[in-house]
């Protein structure tokens, strides 16, 4: 199976989490098994925790971590049930988890997984192959108010009522069932002028899509404060997102543990008792180097926020 990616922000997260050698850690979101790799690397007694959805990831990890096989296990699940995987394998707590968000360099390469809008393949999208909605479904299924909310909400596309008529426009003629079909479609609904300049015009709606399918950001919130309660004392979260939606809702998620009270300004007396469960490491998310970002393109958009449990 050809897997090919380069990992964002590698020795950044290794320095992040802050390895011990007898450390319990978990990598949510395996990909090409970089991260996995070098965290296994600084573990002796300790032990890895492979997470992803996506069989061909847990295919590729058993490949790659062949050599360090005794210190990890993999599941085939969703970071989002970090608690019942650890009660499943009858762990307490971990001692820190990664997170690197979005679509993988081997989802974007392979043609027939659908998330590419440069390589023609069947609407699909989903990153667990064994769910049961598609790209396919919500392009051809949804409502012209429902493409327009998602498209505009988690695409950011000014053009998003347009689109969304459009596509409406076309399946009233034949379905939409190829990639390249819907970018045809993208194209006649954004205008020439606005096309010229800035990134693939298909770019946004195929990543509002892509988040619908996969409920992306519908799980985050919920996934970051059920990994903090997993961590013991000074284990770490790393967290990698590649766009504004993501980022928002880990920058304010993790500042929202980060908290001592939660009582409105008005009230003179804290009411609430609540006691920080964290601190926040980079006040400031860190991105990619030059080299890093000569080296690999798909990281310019790439910020890491780490937070450690207190």
């Amino acid at each position: 199976m050809n897997f090919e990616h380069t990992s964002v922000l590698l020795k950044e997260c290794i320095d992040g989490l802050n390895i011990k050698r007898d450390g319990i850690y978990a990598d949510g979101t395996l990909g090409g098994a970089g991260h996995s790799k070098e965290i296994v690397k600084h573990l002796k007694e300790g032990f890895l925790i492979g997470i992803d959805q996506d069989l061909n990831a847990i295919q590729k990890a058993q490949d790659e971590l062949k050599d360090f096989l005794d210190n990890v296990v993999l599941v085939h699940n969703n970071f989002s049930n970090i608690k019942s995987i650890l009660e499943e394998l009858k762990i307490k707590n971990i001692d820190g988890m990664i997170l690197d968000l979005g679509v993988s360099s081997h989802q974007l390469d392979v043609a027939d997984r659908g998330f590419s809008y440069n390589k023609d393949a069947s609407l699909d999208m989903r990153m667990n192959p064994n769910q049961k909605v598609s790209a396919w479904d919500i392009v051809n299924n949804y409502s012209k108010n429902e493409l327009l909310s998602i498209i505009r909400r988690y695409g950011e596309e000014k053009w998003a009522s347009r689109i969304a008529d459009f596509i409406v426009r076309e399946r009233e003629e034949k379905t939409i069932d190829t990639t390249l079909e819907l970018v045809d479609v993208i194209k006649k609904a954004i205008p020439s002028g606005a096309r010229r300049n800035g990134p693939h015009p298909a770019k946004r709606t195929f990543q509002a899509i892509r988040i619908e399918v996969n409920q992306e950001l519908d799980i985050l919130k919920d996934a970051v404060v059920n990994i903090v309660k997993a961590l013991k004392p000074s284990g770490r979260i790393c967290i990698i997102t590649f766009h504004s939606l993501e980022d928002r809702i880990v920058k304010q998620t993790l500042k929202e543990l980060s908290l001592d009270c939660i009582c409105p300004v008005q009230y003179p007396i804290c009411q609430c008792n609540k006691q920080r469960d964290i601190k926040i490491i980079t006040r400031k998310p860190i991105t990619p180097s030059k080299d890093e970002l000569l080296n690999n393109p798909r990281s310019r958009s790439a910020k890491l926020r780490i937070a450690e449990k207190v």
